[in-house]
């Protein structure tokens, strides 16, 4: 009977698990890998292959293999068809979250809850999409923890009570497909996020595809020939052989990558320096990140104790350097930084699992290390709501601004607009413009239940709150009557639970290999 942690990746993910002295520890698939490639390969009998070996059948199949399903997390589809159908992206991370769960099992028993990870950038809509994935895969998730965190929080564990130095801890979280950037305040047994910034549309893949640009660019001028990304089966080979020549770069200074394209095959040298030009403006797009979450916090470099590299994607030399050169500090790689995060995970599920007990037991080492860990978080976005100006301009007001301390929640009132009214609308926006248009739209929450003989312009108390976990919660009440009332939050392109079952049940049918 186990809990674990996953790291659900981009391009990789981790599991993690508690040790029998409650330390996190990384559990390897049943491959003996710590990382699994995020890739599914769907079959026409009724299987699905995750992993290494699915990323070999996308060569011969691209049409039947689906990637980086993170960064449409919160959209309806996947963005193309795969095995000639259309996929919810929770169904897809659902299939790969079931595959970490069965490798863990293996190894650890059966897995009784979870944790999965999410980029701290990540909105409310992307945050329900990641559990609602885990309730697909038939997991019971106790929470979701924000990327950089886990981090901070395997940090602050290692090296057993004693822990690292207290101080300021910057978190610098490059992976496949997204980048956080957090700052921590961090002592024994206990960190205190400060400020938070991020993209979400910003990773390792990034700097695949500036290679396969330009080496597809490179092969045209060079040889005469047509475009290779217009030819599915070469921009796969293409892309693989982009992420290999990146992953290469980072220990040697000169390889080479091949084209294949209409039966023409060349050969390219490239340099560590001339990727290191290619790709300098995504690097420095992290670089205006990071110093804008100083700004956030009003801190200045000499108040930063310590860098902490998390993500594959930080491993590229020409990280290292720039955080040298921007912060004065030489960044720590003391933590493996592709499994940190999931370590974290497994740490956050044995305390979220400890809160749920409700009583400290002090039974086991586990409960035993982890019962005095305070983990203390803040909102990514700013929590808002849409109101109507006598103008006819629809404008954000925020309730809970930016980097707040989490939990919190604010109160407002708001009446009703005629005689009898049942219910009333309040729209949910995340973001800081004052433009609601410009702000990402949470869902509506309808306030039902209102007694009928209301006279218009009756109070009703609306309650919005972000959980430690970043979920957005509404509650209600009529000040007239003094009964709470019934807030639901329709959230724009979520799944309702009749499709969550009906999900569920497609991927308990499939045979995960």
């Amino acid at each position: 009977m186990s809990l674990i942690g996953i790291d659900l990746g981009t391009t990789f993910c981790a599991v993690a698990a508690l040790d029998d002295r409650g330390r996190p520890a990384s559990v390897p698939n049943r491959d003996g890998d710590i990382l699994t490639p995020s890739a599914v390969y769907l079959g026409p009998t009724g299987e699905a292959i995750v992993g290494q070996p699915a990323l070999d059948l996308a060569l011969e199949h691209p049409d039947r293999v689906a990637t980086l399903v993170k960064r449409r997390m919160g959209y309806p589809d996947l963005g193309r068809p795969v095995a000639g159908r259309d996929f919810r992206p929770e169904t897809l991370s659902a299939v790969i979250l079931r595959k970490l769960a069965d490798d863990a099992a293996l190894q650890l028993g059966p897995v009784t809850g979870c944790v999965i990870t999410v980029p701290a950038y990540f909105d409310d809509t992307r945050r329900k999409a990641t559990m609602d994935a885990g309730r697909i895969a038939g997991l019971d998730v106790l929470d979701i923890v924000d990327e950089p965190s886990a981090a901070a929080l395997a940090y602050s564990l290692q090296g057993g009570a004693d822990g690292p130095a207290p101080g300021t801890v910057l978190v610098y979280d490059l992976g496949g497909g997204t980048f956080d950037v957090t700052l921590v305040s961090l002592g024994k047994k206990r960190f205190r996020v400060l400020a938070i910034e991020g993209d979400v549309r910003l990773g390792g893949k990034d700097w695949d595809d500036k290679l396969v640009d330009w080496a597809a660019d490179r092969f045209q001028r060079e040889t005469g020939g047509t475009d290779p990304r217009l030819d599915p089966l070469a921009l796969v080979a293409l892309q693989s052989a982009a992420e290999r020549a990146k992953r290469t770069l980072s220990k040697v200074e000169e390889t080479s990558l091949t084209v294949s394209h209409a039966g023409r095959q060349h050969r390219v040298a490239l340099s560590r320096k001339e990727f290191e030009t290619v790709t300098k403006d995504l690097l420095v797009r992290t670089r205006l990140t990071t110093q804008g979450v100083l700004r956030q916090a009003a801190l200045t470099w000499d108040r930063v104790d310590r860098v902490l590299l998390v993500g594959g994607s930080t491993h590229m030399p020409a990280v290292g350097r720039m955080l040298a050169d921007l912060t004065g500090k030489e960044p720590d790689r003391s933590l493996a930084v592709s499994e940190v995060v999931a370590r974290g995970a497994a740490a956050h599920a044995g305390i979220a699992r400890r809160r749920e007990e409700g009583v400290r037991r002090g039974d086991t080492p586990v409960h035993e290390f982890l019962a005095d860990v305070i983990e203390i978080s803040v909102n990514a976005h700013s929590l808002g709501v849409e109101i109507k100006t006598p103008d006819g301009a629809r404008r954000n007001t925020v309730l809970i601004a930016k980097n707040t301390q989490l939990p919190a929640a604010v109160t407002r009132e708001f009446y009703t607009v005629a005689d009898g009214q049942t219910k009333v609308r309040v729209r949910i926006l995340q973001g800081e413009s004052p433009q609601a248009a410009a702000c990402i739209p949470v869902g509506e929450c309808w306030v039902d239940g209102l007694p009928a003989d209301l006279p218009k312009g009756s109070p009703v108390e609306v309650r919005c709150g972000v959980a430690a976990n970043g979920r957005i919660e509404v509650t209600a009440r009529d000040r007239t009557s003094g009964r709470t009332a019934t807030a639901t939050i329709h959230r724009p392109g979520g799944l309702t639970e009749a499709q969550l079952a009906a999900e569920a049940a497609w991927v308990r049918g499939l045979k995960i290999q």
